[in-house]
């Protein structure tokens, strides 16, 4: 069986957890969630993109175009 590598990840909708888990493998979940939290408002530009989608801070699940932006702004997890 192929393990999976950060080049098989391609945009799909996913839970912010999930997200924050490709980016913080090391982390627990609530510690991931907040370093994901703090790059999306650190990076210029990437919530301004966000909300164009329609992103809000509550929302759980995010779409594939909204986990496009994520992975263009910091890189492929």
């Amino acid at each position: 069986m192929k393990e999976t590598t950060t080049e098989d990840i391609r945009p799909r909708p996913m839970s912010k957890t999930e997200i924050a888990r490709l980016y913080g493998r090391n982390l627990k979940d609530g510690s991931a969630l907040n370093r994901l939290s703090y790059w999306m408002h650190l990076v210029p530009g990437l919530m301004d993109e966000l909300r164009r989608t329609g992103y809000t801070p509550r929302q759980r699940l995010l779409t594939s175009r909204q986990v496009a932006l994520i992975f263009q702004y910091l890189g492929q997890p």
